[in-house]
């Protein structure tokens, strides 16, 4: 289900205070920031590591 209190409408002024606040962090904040919402949206762990599944992917030889 779609909680929608986790939103709000927005004026543009507001919005803009927004995008301000953001250029004030630094680019390593604003990168942790966006992997915290990654971590949310997948609904990962941000302290355990990744690991990709090799089992997927296929090394080939390419021919020249």
């Amino acid at each position: 289900m779609f909680d929608r209190s986790a939103f709000k409408i927005k004026t543009f002024q507001q919005a803009s205070n927004n995008k301000e606040y953001w250029l004030q962090k630094s680019p390593m904040e604003r990168l942790i920031a966006a992997w915290m919402l990654t971590c949310a949206a997948y609904n990962l762990d941000p302290k355990k590591e990744l690991k990709m599944d090799r089992t997927y992917f296929r090394m080939r030889k390419h021919e020249v």
